[in-house]
């Protein structure tokens, strides 16, 4: 209980004093509410995101260690096992309409790989790969074909082109090209024996109309022959 305000003497509580100390009460009471006034002077700042490239300090406990990423990852999208077999079942056509057989093939990995897959699953890889095709160089891919399985490669073994395989080819397309050179020349001599064909047609065509006109000049001079010796 407050006893400032109480006069021993009268035994009266001071009515001013009492008025003053409410008045001291309130205020003290909104000064802590307002708290203490600011004195900084700077300009307030919105704290948004910025638009602008900021410089950015990293700080980190291992500054040895780097990160390093594979830009194959990042371009080539992500693909299922074994999926060159989605391609089973359909055939290949040359430009003659005829059926492309199987050539001689590696053995394939993986249960239920065909002649027909495998081709596909070279063919895929030769077109849209820019890797050397070496097949699969694991040994682990035999026991656990969808563990050990590099689907950077086909579903083939590993294997080598020799300086004899270098050779075949290099010989059959040697003959591809031959064959291409004998077709583009009796191609060639076709299309110049039938321009000469049909430039000897219109020059045979003009000599027989100048004969016509010859012989209707002929025709017409003969009768004025007969007027004159009747006049005779």
């Amino acid at each position: 209980m407050d006893l400032s305000t109480f006069d021993f003497r009268t035994g009266k509580l001071l009515m001013s004093k009492a008025s003053r100390s409410r008045q001291r009460v309130r205020y003290d009471s909104s000064s802590q509410v307002k708290g203490k006034p600011d004195l900084n002077t700077a300009l307030p700042v919105r704290q948004t995101a910025s638009i602008f490239k900021q410089p950015v300090t990293k700080i980190t406990n291992h500054p040895s260690n780097k990160v390093k990423s594979d830009p194959q990852k990042a371009v080539e999208q992500p693909r299922q096992l074994f999926w060159e077999k989605k391609l089973s079942g359909l055939n290949a056509f040359d430009i003659a309409e005829e059926l492309v057989k199987t050539m001689d093939l590696p053995k394939g990995v993986g249960p239920g790989c065909t002649d027909e897959t495998l081709l596909s699953a070279i063919a895929s890889a030769l077109h849209t790969s820019t890797m050397p095709i070496t097949g699969q160089l694991s040994a682990a891919v035999e026991k656990n074909p969808g563990v050990w399985l590099n689907t950077a490669q086909p579903l083939c073994k590993a294997f080598m082109v020799t300086d004899e395989d270098i050779r075949k080819q290099e010989e059959l397309v040697q003959q591809v090209r031959k064959r291409l050179e004998e077709a583009l020349m009796a191609d060639m001599l076709a299309h110049v024996e039938e321009l000469a064909r049909d430039g000897e047609a219109p020059l045979d065509k003009t000599g027989a109309d100048e004969d016509e006109d010859e012989d209707d000049e002929d025709d017409e001079e003969e009768p004025d022959q007969d007027q004159e010796t009747e006049h005779v």
